[in-house]
């Protein structure tokens, strides 16, 4: 059975809001206020139809005191060919519904659902999740505040809470829809002694900042009061470890249906798992005495992480030998893997196998990057293989400018040499 969302239904497997404007004000709004909601999970899709409705709300009443204000008892609307209403009394026409707000008058909760609508276009997934993560904390503690009444005190506050909160809490029944206080007492209760870490507390406050530095942009606010506001502990990464010579041995072993390809590219290419994802069975190509090689290019499922990433790396014979017996010859190499997938597909093998905890996906690239030093490989070598921004000499200047990088033999001696642990007994 279908999923039913009151004002919303879905189109092309995306979730649009529509909602019908009274009769006596479609002359100056429209027919009905309409918006794509941008996701095609039901749940996601509730939420932003009840940030939708309250926009809706505050629009009709607004439109009502402008309606109020300047016709009289005995007057029509009339709406022109142009969409513009016009006074059959004077003959004048009335120009759209443009309400005129003091500065700093608007709601947080309006002007959140605006930026979200921004963010959502230029963002990815991913990023843009963190973006209304941040956004939801901040709303659920003061979404019906004016934009002229956050201050420091308040921001000093939302810093307070966000700094008790625990990686879990959203996990908990009790966390589900739960406002930003809420968490933090919840967070007290189940786990007192977990944190998130300063670098996660950090993004959130940043996340918010960047909220209020675009209301300024937008003129709502003359400044931004949360400016100077720090997390006061310092943020520390704390990578993924390394895949040690045995655990890669049960990759290897598992022959997992889901994963086995990728973690192969991954060990003996380097690629992020959106790579690996999106590679396509045209972006292999024959070069003579060299092998074949393959490209990673931007295309149509996915995006690269930055200018560097895109790149031409040799397949290593392994690789080869999986396209020629396991993978597809045209369209997508993996047509049904996506980076979720990956990820779950990852998480289920850590349960199954313990010795694999501490890692993911990405700990195959850590360790082809780790057999490239410990064979001798220059940094540079590496970084032109794996896609990284590399300074290639100290005064950042000789090679990032004037070299044109290494050459295909050059990869292709590289990649060669690296060995899947027990290789004789894989090959």
């Amino acid at each position: 059975m279908s999923t039913l969302i009151k004002y919303a239904y879905k189109r092309h497997n995306t979730w649009v809001y529509r909602r019908t404007y009274p009769q006596h004000l479609q002359p100056l709004l429209g027919s009905s206020l309409k918006q794509s909601l941008k996701t095609a999970d039901a749940t996601t899709a509730k939420a932003r139809v009840a940030e939708l409705n309250q926009t809706f709300i505050n629009i009709i009443k607004e439109a009502e005191q402008h309606v109020s204000a300047n016709t009289g008892k005995n007057t029509a609307i009339i709406p022109d060919t142009c969409g513009a209403a016009t006074d059959p009394r004077s003959g004048i026409e009335r120009p759209r519904y443009q309400p005129v707000r003091l500065l700093g008058d608007r709601r947080l909760a309006e002007l959140a659902a605006a930026y979200l609508a921004h963010q959502s276009e230029r963002l990815r997934p991913g990023s843009y999740k963190a973006v209304r993560f941040a956004l939801e904390l901040l709303l659920s503690h003061c979404g019906n505040v004016r934009i002229a009444d956050v201050g420091d005190t308040l921001g000093r506050d939302i810093l307070r809470l966000v700094l008790q909160l625990s990686p879990n809490i959203r996990k908990y029944r009790g966390g589900k829809g739960a406002s930003l206080q809420d968490l933090a007492r919840l967070s007290q209760q189940v786990e007192p002694n977990t944190k998130l870490t300063p670098q996660t507390q950090s993004r959130i406050l940043k996340h918010m900042q960047q909220f209020l530095d675009w209301s300024v942009q937008e003129g709502e606010l003359e400044a931004n009061p949360w400016s100077h506001l720090r997390v006061r502990d310092r943020p520390e990464v704390r990578p993924h470890q390394v895949l040690t010579d045995e655990q890669v041995r049960i990759l290897i072993a598992i022959n997992d249906r889901v994963l086995s390809g990728a973690l192969l590219f991954g060990l003996l290419t380097g690629m992020r798992s959106g790579e690996v994802c999106g590679l396509m069975a045209e972006d292999v190509t024959q070069k003579v005495n060299l092998g074949r090689f393959i490209q990673i290019r931007p295309n149509a499922l996915r995006q690269l992480k930055s200018k560097a990433a895109e790149r031409e790396v040799p397949l290593h014979s392994m690789l080869e030998h999986l396209l020629d017996t396991s993978l597809p010859n045209k369209g997508r190499l993996f047509p049904t893997l996506s980076v979720d997938k990956v990820v779950k597909a990852y998480a289920k093998l850590r349960t199954i196998h313990p010795s694999l905890t501490g890692t993911v996906f990405h700990s195959t690239r850590k360790w082809f990057i780790t057999q490239c030093e410990r064979t001798g490989v220059p940094e540079h070598y590496t970084a032109t293989l794996v896609g990284h921004h590399t300074a290639r000499s100290a005064n950042k200047l000789t090679y990032a400018l004037y070299s044109g990088g290494i050459s295909d033999a050059q990869k292709r001696e590289i990649v060669d040499g690296i060995r899947l642990p027990d290789w004789e007994g894989t090959s």
